[in-house]
């Protein structure tokens, strides 16, 4: 049987890198390290028409942003094992477990017709069984296609490790074409060959293909190749109800990226997309290969719920190492037009902010505050301060004179604040309200003691003199 417990992952790369995908690799990847087995990549690129070297390179950033790191040294490409297919397609045409088809298209969809109109479910007929064309002239100009010859009767059963025993009858399977005419393999046909040859102990995909399940097992059999254990996952669905689909929902990986979401988070959300441990929401890696058990995977469909990804988010970025964050963020800002020398701890700053914001995104358009230079701007300032200007001017005075002198770190300039309240009689906010507007043009910011330090004594002190005399203009003329 099977000496080593060995999952795959085999995407089509005929577009992005699907969530749906991602989370199937996780549960194979979790899989093969909780069995200490081995974890493989297979790209199916039979599809010519649809498949593409961007999309395979988007399954390939995918996999090493979701750090799903795969045991194979070469990627398994199926075009590169055409001979291969050929080789086995041959065998069973030599067995009689497969013939040639000169069915023409137009003949199929004739017949599907025909079915249709009488209630019946389109299947091919099997004209070109051998016993069925005894006799029959071969077409000219008609390139045939190779179908495995299905068993006639019995049951295909198996016990899939999500959904347990399932069972399909050999009458409901018409006879599958494994080779095209253009000498390329069927998906149904190369997975099974594949999977024998990576000695596969375990598939693990989506729900929608527990149809195809039946169809490959007889050709496992056929081949003599041993079975591996099945399992079936539900699909996730969007927070409307409905299948993810890229035109409602952000469905591609690398789209999690950009938006401003951790790796971390994004593979840990998927990993309890459908599983769970208990009530444990965050878990590492490492937890997760010791956990898993593909019996705990739901059998009904999971519904993906940003809140909730965004919740998840937020508790890594706290977690998360500043100077990790910093390098995430810094190709951000500068897309802002961020000048970074303008802030000498981007650290610090990262530890003060990332507290409330939930993505990298959010957390660079929250740290623009402290790289813009805003037109320094008084004139919002009576009106703000009402009949407290006049105390508000004269504490501001004393700040702008008494600020150059202290260590500028948040706990010092909070001093300075504090004691200036005491000594001009006033409260925090008729010193906090000048000093936001003044030093950053806004009038909401974080707690102003830090946003003071982080964007630097000078740059501070040179936009509150700025606005002072802006100020003193204001209060001279009225």
């Amino acid at each position: 049987m099977f000496t080593k417990v060995r999952t795959r992952i085999a995407p089509s790369p005929t577009g992005m890198m699907h969530l749906g995908t991602a989370r199937t690799a996780i549960y194979c990847w979790a899989v093969a390290r909780h069995f200490d087995g081995e974890f493989l990549l297979r790209i199916e690129d039979t599809d010519q028409e649809r498949s593409t070297a961007e999309a395979t390179q988007a399954i390939l950033d995918g996999m090493k942003w979701l750090n799903l790191d795969y045991d194979n040294k070469e990627v398994v490409y199926q075009m590169n094992r055409l001979e291969r297919y050929r080789q086995v397609a041959n065998d069973l045409l030599e067995r009689g477990l497969a013939y040639k088809d000169y069915t023409t298209k137009e003949e199929l969809d004739q017949l599907r017709e025909e079915q249709k109109a009488r209630g019946e479910k389109p299947r091919y007929d099997g004209r070109w069984r051998p016993e069925n064309a005894v006799g029959k002239e071969i077409p000219a100009g008609v390139t045939p296609v190779i179908r495995f010859r299905n068993p006639d009767d019995g049951i295909v059963t198996w016990n899939d490790a999500v959904y347990g025993p399932i069972s399909v009858s050999n009458t409901e399977l018409d006879d599958l074409v494994i080779m095209r005419g253009d000498g390329i393999p069927t998906y149904n046909f190369a997975v099974v060959i594949d999977d024998f040859d990576m000695q596969i102990s375990h598939v693990i995909r989506g729900a929608d293909h527990i149809n195809n399940t039946p169809r490959q097992i007889n050709l496992y059999k056929a081949i003599g190749a041993p079975l591996p254990t099945f399992a079936h996952l539900p699909l996730i669905h969007g927070e409307d109800g409905k299948k993810l689909s890229k035109r409602r929902n952000a469905v591609s990986v690398m789209q999690y990226d950009e938006m401003g979401f951790l790796p971390e988070t994004l593979f840990n959300y998927l990993a309890r997309l459908g599983w769970g441990h208990g009530d444990d929401e965050m878990f590492t890696r490492e937890q997760l290969a010791e956990w898993f058990d593909l019996s705990d995977c739901s059998r009904s469909p999971a519904q993906f719920n940003m809140k909730k990804l965004l919740w998840l988010n937020h508790e890594y970025m706290k977690k998360a190492d500043n100077a990790r964050l910093v390098e995430l963020l810094k190709p951000r800002l500068e897309k802002r037009g961020a000048d970074l020398s303008k802030v000498k701890d981007l650290c610090g700053l990262v530890g003060f902010l990332k507290e409330r914001e939930n993505t990298l995104e959010a957390l660079a358009d929250a740290s623009m505050l402290f790289f813009a230079d805003n037109p320094v701007d008084a004139s919002s300032l009576p009106g703000l301060l009402k009949d407290k200007e006049e105390a508000s001017f004269e504490a501001m005075k004393l700040f702008v004179e008494k600020a150059p002198s202290i260590d500028w770190k948040k706990d010092n300039i909070y001093g300075l604040m504090k004691e200036i309240m005491d000594e001009k009689g006033v409260k925090v906010l008729h010193l906090a309200i000048p000093l936001r507007v003044l030093a950053t043009g806004a009038e909401k910011t974080p707690s102003i003691d830090a946003t003071l330090q982080f964007i630097g004594r000078d740059r501070v002190l040179a936009r509150l003199k700025e606005g002072m005399d802006q100020w003193a203009q204001q209060r001279a003329g009225n």
